[in-house]
């Protein structure tokens, strides 16, 4: 089976860094990701669907460090559900993004305090190979 997603999207907030029980790092983050399309009428629309990401081990390590929010990334990885039943007894389910490889393709700008920030005419950075050797924890 195949089980391989490729988005590009800007981080919506900062990661945030956490460690299991055996000490493995783990950080998590939301990208944002836009859609352009034609409606019914010709008019083109924009969409923006949030997607939560997961990384585990050296590439939570590197990505904990170097990404922040507004950072416009690459990622590669694969879908995992994770099921659980709340206090009800409901069942629950959830889809997140396992991320296996980041390519930091640019950074958001500096605005200035009063203004609303805005990535247009970001400084374009070389893509850095944020690429993971490690196996995910499950």
């Amino acid at each position: 089976m195949l089980n391989k997603v490729l988005l590009i999207g800007r981080l919506t907030r900062d990661p945030e860094v956490r460690y299991l029980p055996s000490g493995m790092q783990v950080t998590t983050f939301s990208l944002a990701v836009n859609r352009r399309f034609k409606d019914k009428v010709g008019n083109w629309q924009e969409e923006t669907y949030f997607f939560d990401i997961e990384s585990f081990g050296g590439l939570a390590e590197r990505l904990g460090r170097q990404l922040s929010k507004g950072n416009q990334i690459l990622l590669e990885g694969s879908l995992r559900q994770d099921k659980w039943e709340n206090q009800a007894g409901e069942k629950r389910s959830k889809i997140k993004i396992v991320a296996e490889r980041v390519a930091l393709l640019s950074k958001p700008t500096q605005p200035d305090s009063n203004q609303k920030p805005s990535y247009e005419g970001s400084e374009f950075v070389e893509p850095t190979d944020l690429n993971s050797d490690e196996d995910v924890p499950f």
